[in-house]
């Protein structure tokens, strides 16, 4: 039960951290930088591979390079969605 708890903080916090280096806030507080924390924790696994120290079971560098690249998608999807007024 611990395990989830830590994996929810550091999902979280790289979330967070990834939406500081894009310069950009997802809107959905919490939940969305969570959900951007765990999609780039795995992304940055693929691409990079378990390099870097583990926090909470998540391997930081590539956990924060793939929240960075996931969060600038989900940014540029939602700014092309607004444009053309869907949302």
């Amino acid at each position: 039960m611990l395990e989830l708890f830590w994996s929810f903080i550091v999902g979280s916090t790289l979330g967070l951290l990834a939406g500081l280096i894009i310069g950009n806030d997802i809107r959905s507080g919490f939940l969305g930088y969570m959900i951007i924390g765990f999609l780039g924790s795995w992304v940055g696994r693929i691409f990079l591979g378990p390099t870097g120290p583990q926090v909470g079971g998540f391997y930081v560098i590539p956990a924060l390079v793939g929240s960075v690249m996931c969060l600038a998608v989900c940014s540029y999807l939602l700014q092309k969605i607004r444009q053309f007024g869907f949302y």
